[in-house]
């Protein structure tokens, strides 16, 4: 098939290296699906791979982009042919399997699903894997059987991509929703997405008690480390908390207070090898529960020249919401 544009990451004697540059076909990994790329995104560990802050690189050279969208060129895959739209987020890609920031990428057939009736591929590359992971932490506080009823339910993060989503589905589903995050600047742009109260992180962000004062029901937490654990100190009896990311580090300085003295459960929230019926589950309900509207409020559109500057803003904490890369 010859030639495409993609990002490249390449090891180096002090770390990586990251050009914009063409890429054989012919060295595409193996897969028994080729797909045409036509949009993706940046998450947060997007920014880490392309940055080489974090070793999320695992295999050289690699084309990064853990998350798209496209058509089926080619298959031999029993569930897709050619001219089907599909969606990847996970599995590896853009860690140890060629990834998403190229014009195509060739996959395991097992790794996609079809693009959700009601989506259009830009609007499933601006859920990608931050608000495909938002939903696994609500189906995990539904299945857990918390509810409205019982009290407020904290995001910390908010501004980000798992949080931005997060506290729209959380009001759309009726939760009073408390909004964590450092930038005084998106409250409003946060309460436009369903929250109602914001909070200061730095409350969260420095170490507290083993027990605090119980101030929220549930919660989805992107951040870890002692966010967390001051997440778990002030939550309810019988709360949950679904966790779901490190941005302050993989550490948890806690104790079992939490969990014996007030039967807090902590329900930890895996994006990257979700099984196929419990997937295409999570991005139904993506296609019906989430307002598009709130999600075009918090979407922006980069080509994918461009996303190299996205990387390193994230990683910085200067990018608000999602991020969607045009490729085609």
């Amino acid at each position: 098939m010859g030639w495409f544009k993609a990002w490249v990451v390449e090891k180096t004697e002090t770390g990586q290296s990251l050009a914009f540059k063409d890429f054989d076909d012919a060295d595409l990994m193996e897969g028994d699906v080729t797909v045409r790329v036509s949009h993706s995104t940046v998450n947060y560990k997007d920014g880490l791979a392309m940055t080489g802050k974090s070793p999320v690189v695992r295999r050289f050279p690699m084309i990064p982009g853990i998350d798209f969208a496209g058509t089926v060129e080619t298959s031999d895959h029993p569930d897709y042919k050619p001219g089907d739209a599909v969606v990847l987020t996970g599995w590896g890609v853009g860690e140890t399997h060629l990834g998403a920031y190229a014009e195509r990428a060739r996959v395991k057939g097992d790794w996609l699903v079809p693009l959700p009736e009601g989506l259009s591929p830009a609007q499933a590359m601006a859920i990608g894997t931050a608000g495909y992971t938002a939903m696994l932490c609500l189906m995990a506080l539904d299945h857990h059987g918390v509810n409205p009823a019982q009290g407020p339910v904290l995001v910390t993060g908010a501004s980000g991509g798992v949080g931005s989503v997060a506290v729209a589905l959380l009001a759309r589903a009726g939760w009073h929703v408390i909004a964590s995050t450092g930038r005084d600047s998106e409250a409003d742009y946060l309460r436009n997405l369903g929250a109602a109260e914001i909070l200061d992180r730095a409350e969260l962000g420095k170490p507290g008690k083993p027990l605090a004062k119980e101030r929220w029901a549930a919660a989805v937490d992107a951040v870890g480390s002692v966010t967390l654990a001051n997440v778990l100190a002030g939550t309810k009896a019988d709360g949950a908390v679904a966790a779901c990311g490190l941005a302050q580090g993989m550490d948890l300085p806690t104790s079992v207070a939490p969990f014996i003295l007030r039967g807090v459960s902590l329900l930890g929230i895996n994006s990257v090898t979700t099984p196929q019926a419990k997937r295409r589950a999570a991005w139904g309900r993506l296609a019906r529960e989430l307002d598009h509207d709130k999600l075009a409020a918090m979407t922006q559109t980069v080509p994918l020249a461009g996303v190299d500057t996205v990387a390193q803003a994230i990683l910085e904490g200067r990018v608000r919401g999602r991020t969607v890369v045009e490729v085609a």
